[in-house]
């Protein structure tokens, strides 16, 4: 419980009628939620608008409400608090109401379009390591220390991050890695909180369902960045055209990591194979488990992180090239079957090209390239033909199937796909719209020392189609298959 005044600190308000000189029990923004001594935030959404549910919070018990315009009628049975922005509110609201936990914990945000589970999964992993107790928000899993708490968005709600950082503080945890999503910033949800360190991976076309356009997506990363304060660190990939752009307005401490330019961290690639990668970094050659061009940012940008987080640079380096990988991020299935099989989280259309492109350079002869792949439904169309060309143009067959249709027709989802693909490249593609079916049809397709590729799912263990989450998990299935096409 804690004072409605308390709770309101920091929150810009535009007018209030009644006491803030009362008890709050519970903070929520579903009025399904609301009891008595509730505080109710009405939050305009993509689906539904809080404020037309304010009477029934009223009427449930909720003692203050929350909200950007006030009702035709207001009941003297609650206060009211206008706003100009109630998702941010809530989010300051939940940190004040919980404590503020985050200023208690030593908290790093992760966004870029790639990279951002690897990145998280990798600082969480090492810093357990080097002996701290540490948190996770990531899309895979959220992680309290050896607990793992099931994960529904890249960036939870306000209230949620609020609930699992307390969790972690109660479990002595020091430090605690989340991923920051352009969705996240935009709705509000890392308001309130405290970073000491914000790092950036890169960032490509993605999410424009939702941004609309390219501006705005990146508007909405730049967002995080400038939200932080004078205390924390800002560690940006300035090989991406977009990285010095991060640092622009903000206060924090402004620190470069780079392959191919000068910057505060450099690395620079010694050899790139199926086995790993050896890297020139802080003025040593170390070998890590990671494939891929790709991951050689990823590992600077967790050595970099730790650096400025007060970690030994040559213990860092140690610890880091033991680990490996987040799940279903370039992770191969049944090694030593007569298939190179890899199945990877690749979703846009940059992630899948550096997915190929790296196998590309692994190629020794003439093994063929076989890409199943899909595209998600109700989510950013435009990259559907993108996502077909590439993995046209590094790919000697290509299988089209259902990634998550969720409400859309996944046929009408892949005719989309097939808008990319030219004439010569129509030759090589197969559709298959039962995923299952597809990456059976590629273990069939495949001769000794082929490589598969089986991308856009990754970690996730279930298939959504019309509102059902059906269990599915490609890693499951492709190693079925490669057992059923062993001999």
């Amino acid at each position: 419980m804690a004072l409605l005044k308390d709770i309101l600190y920091r929150v810009h308000i535009t007018a209030a009628s009644g006491s803030t000189d009362v008890e709050v029990t519970s903070i929520c923004f579903d009025s399904r939620k609301v009891k008595a001594g509730s505080l109710f935030v009405a939050i305009k959404g993509t689906q539904s608008d809080g404020h037309v549910f304010i009477d029934k919070a009223v009427s449930t018990g909720a003692i203050a409400i929350v909200c950007e315009t006030l009702p035709d009628t207001i009941s003297d049975k609650a206060t009211f608090i206008t706003v100009k922005d109630s998702a941010k509110a809530l989010g300051i609201i939940a940190s004040n109401f919980y404590g503020n936990p985050s200023a208690k914990l030593k908290l790093v945000g992760v966004t870029g379009t790639n990279g951002k589970t690897t990145v998280a999964t990798l600082l969480f992993k090492l810093f357990s390591t080097l002996g701290h107790r540490c948190g996770m928000l990531s899309t895979v899993v959220n992680k309290i220390v050896d607990n793992d708490v099931p994960s529904t968005h890249t960036t939870p709600d306000p209230i949620q991050i609020n609930e699992l950082l307390i969790k972690m503080l109660q479990a002595n945890c020091t430090h605690c890695f989340m991923e920051v999503s352009s969705h996240a910033v935009a709705q509000g949800r890392i308001e309130g909180l405290h970073f000491v360190g914000a790092l950036f991976t890169n960032i490509t076309h993605d999410h424009l369902d939702y941004h609309r356009t390219f501006e705005s997506y990146i508007r909405a990363k730049k967002g995080f960045f400038d939200g932080l304060s004078s205390d924390a660190f800002a560690l940006v990939n300035s090989d991406d055209k977009r990285g010095m752009v991060m640092l622009q307005n903000t206060k924090a401490q402004k620190k470069t990591l780079a392959l191919k330019k000068m910057a505060d961290f450099k690395a620079k690639i010694i050899t790139n194979s199926m086995e790993g990668l050896e890297l020139e970094i802080g003025e040593r050659n170390v070998w890590f488990k990671l494939i891929g061009d790709f991951n050689a940012y990823n590992l600077l940008t967790v050595y970099g992180a730790a650096c400025l987080m007060g970690e030994d640079p040559e213990m860092v380096l140690m610890k880091l090239s033991a680990l490996t990988s987040a799940p279903g991020r370039f992770e191969l299935v049944m090694p030593g079957s007569k298939f190179t099989a890899i199945v990877d989280y690749a979703h846009t259309p940059d992630a899948l090209k550096n997915v190929l492109e790296t196998i590309e350079h692994f190629r020794t002869g003439q093994e063929q390239v076989i890409a199943v792949i899909g595209c998600g439904g109700d989510r950013d169309k435009t990259k559907r033909p993108l996502m077909a060309a590439v993995a046209c143009k590094y790919s000697n067959k290509v299988i089209f199937t259902s990634d998550n249709p969720r409400s859309e027709d996944p046929i009408e989802i892949i005719k989309e796909m097939q808008t990319g693909v030219g004439p010569t490249d129509a030759k090589k593609t197969l559709v298959m719209v039962d995923r299952e079916e597809a990456i059976k049809t590629a273990c069939m397709l495949a001769k000794e020392k082929d490589i598969i590729i089986v991308a856009g799912k990754g970690h996730e263990n279930y298939q959504e189609i019309k509102g059902v989450k059906h269990p599915f998990d490609d890693k499951e299935v492709l190693t079925r298959m490669l057992k059923m096409f062993a001999n």
